[in-house]
């Protein structure tokens, strides 16, 4: 028996990196596994690896977000769990950082877990059941620099977690936060593409002395949707190799 045997997940970004990590794990222990993103073949690639549906969705597009629920409660009947992976980001000062590309990082990174969250909350609170785990990260909980609308959108997903953790806890539905620090994923190679001091500098700043890898993080999240996390609501577990502490 897997831990999440009979359940229907929704994995965002799923293509790659830390989403394809979760999509495979939860899999594995017996979910049955939609896998969107915005690359559609990546979404299909995964979905092929773990016997899931593949669907191509740009979270940070409403109606995007509306149809792929739509067709996940078409094929499914139910959605057990979501997992906000998803996410973006561009390097660099802030007061050198171009206003116009503050929308797609706090759209996607933001919007897309509002927009997701909106979406199917309402069938987890019908079915008086269900779990969602959001991707934060350590950016949002302690600040990082060179990624202050990054931060400030992670910070967001953080406060937003715990609130609709508090207002579904009395229909049974539960929602966590999982915080990765630098995790060796395609994302953060372009992030520091050309700039091996910084590269180093974030391995240095872990105590662990390495990055994440995606299976670091895997487990983290299919704890908190799975019912062994039954009781524990609201939280915000950091997965970072001890590089920030609370």
């Amino acid at each position: 028996m897997g831990r999440h045997d009979g359940n229907v997940a929704i994995v965002t970004g799923a293509g790659r990196g830390i989403g394809r990590a979760i999509a495979e794990t939860l899999a594995a222990e017996g979910a049955t596994v939609v896998a969107t993103d915005v690359d559609e073949g990546a979404a299909k690639d995964t979905a092929g690896a773990v016997g899931g549906t593949g669907i191509a969705a740009d979270v940070s597009d409403r109606a995007a977000v509306d149809a792929l629920v739509a067709q996940v409660l078409e094929q499914h009947g139910r959605i057990d769990v979501l997992v906000n992976n998803a996410g973006y980001d561009e390097v660099g000062p802030f007061v050198d950082s171009d206003p116009e590309r503050w929308g797609r990082i706090v759209g996607i990174n933001l919007y897309g877990v509002l927009h997701t969250c909106h979406a199917v909350l309402p069938v987890m609170i019908s079915q008086r059941r269900g779990a969602v785990v959001n991707l934060g990260s350590d950016a949002g909980r302690v600040g990082s620099s060179g990624e202050a609308v990054y931060s400030a959108a992670k910070g967001g997903v953080i406060a937003f977690t715990k609130t609709i953790a508090r207002e579904s806890a009395r229909h049974q539905v539960r929602a966590n936060c999982v915080c990765p620090g630098p995790t060796d994923t395609a994302l953060f190679a372009s992030v520091v593409e050309g700039n091996d001091r910084l590269r180093d500098a974030l391995i240095k700043a872990i105590p662990m002395r390495r990055l994440a890898q995606p299976s670091d993080l895997a487990p983290m999240v299919s704890f908190l949707a799975s019912d062994e996390a039954g009781f524990v609501t609201g939280q915000t577990v950091s997965v970072s190799g001890g590089m920030s502490m609370s």
